[in-house]
């Protein structure tokens, strides 16, 4: 048993402060970068690779419509 009483956990080392807000920022700006990324990426292999466009161009709408639904209602703090 330590005969000092235990100091309580102050954070990152050297005196770091870094505020939730823009360590959650910066957390929604790689998410964002990603798929947006992404999105080129699969746009790309599905209008150069895809002999049927019937199913391409809906099928890059639908993505794009699930993927901001998604992102609006997790922005919106409706949970």
């Amino acid at each position: 048993m330590p005969t000092e009483p235990l100091m309580p956990f102050t954070g990152l080392p050297f005196h770091l402060t870094v505020s939730t807000g823009a360590l959650m920022g910066w957390a929604l700006l790689i998410a964002f970068a990603f798929w947006a990324l992404y999105t080129l990426v699969a746009t790309y292999h599905w209008i150069r690779f895809s002999h049927a466009a019937a199913v391409a161009y809906p099928a890059i709408v639908a993505h794009l419509a699930v993927s901001g639904a998604i992102a609006l209602f997790a922005l919106s703090s409706l949970i």
